[in-house]
């Protein structure tokens, strides 16, 4: 069974917060496939559905973002689920508005709703962070993060949801960087080259370059005597190429 939670601040206050990204997110899964309808528990809204064949427990803490791990640890001690059976959706400052970036375990950057998350369920979950933009300095970051999202914003906004939510069978299959291409893609960025084909191409360097070291080698190699004692001793040490 996986976990998908989404971060936010309960009530109609904040729902259109940038801080409830996550929550937006969610509700956009929630909205695309067939889940049940939302009901209380764990002091959160859960839902229950199947993505890929597997059991998924859409939840939105109702603890208010700083106390979000109490919710969650709550769902989790009750079906005996670890932290890699947890995706943590939110907020993220430092990325561009519309970026994405998906990984295991890390810091909480500054995040109390992940914080909290790294105090009650463990680290090592993975944490999908949707980027908001940064309004430039440390004094507007309150507001802009309890701020609503402008008009302008549902440029990149509804496109970056309803990719998440089309594709969400990917979080099961912990497709990751193919989910992460996949939102780059919608938002008309680039796919990201995957490393293995990065290391493709630094290999076929390798060749050409150890090629030219040996070729340095051999043309600035001394010619050896071929008679007298010094060929007879150079035999013994090395060996008749030769033979």
């Amino acid at each position: 069974m996986l976990i998908i939670a989404g971060l936010g601040n309960p009530g109609a206050k904040y729902a259109g917060n940038r801080h409830n990204i996550g929550f937006m997110a969610v509700d956009a899964i929630h909205r695309r496939h067939s889940f049940s309808p939302w009901s209380k528990k764990f002091r959160g809204e859960i839902a229950e559905g199947e993505l890929g064949g597997e059991k998924v427990l859409l939840i939105k803490p109702q603890t208010y973002m700083n106390l979000s791990g109490e919710a969650i640890s709550e769902a989790m001690r009750f079906y005996k689920l670890q932290p890699a059976d947890l995706v943590a959706i939110y907020d993220e400052l430092d990325l561009s508005p519309g970026k994405a970036r998906l990984k295991t375990g890390g810091g909480h950057g500054g995040h109390n709703g992940i914080r909290s998350l790294d105090a009650h369920c463990g680290k090592e979950y993975r944490r999908l962070r949707l980027g908001i933009g940064h309004p430039g300095t440390k004094e507007m970051v309150q507001n802009h993060v309890l701020g609503d999202f402008a008009k302008a914003d549902r440029d990149w906004l509804e496109p970056l949801l309803e990719t998440l939510a089309d594709n969400a069978e990917m979080l099961v299959r912990n497709e990751d960087s193919q989910l992460m291409n996949k939102i780059a893609l919608a938002l008309g960025g680039k796919a990201e080259e995957e490393k293995p084909r990065k290391e493709g191409k630094d290999r076929e360097k390798k060749p050409a370059g150890q090629s030219h070291i040996r070729q340095a080698r051999s043309s600035n190699q001394p010619k050896l005597p071929a008679t007298g004692p010094m060929a007879e001793m150079l035999k013994k040490m090395f060996g008749n190429k030769g033979e």
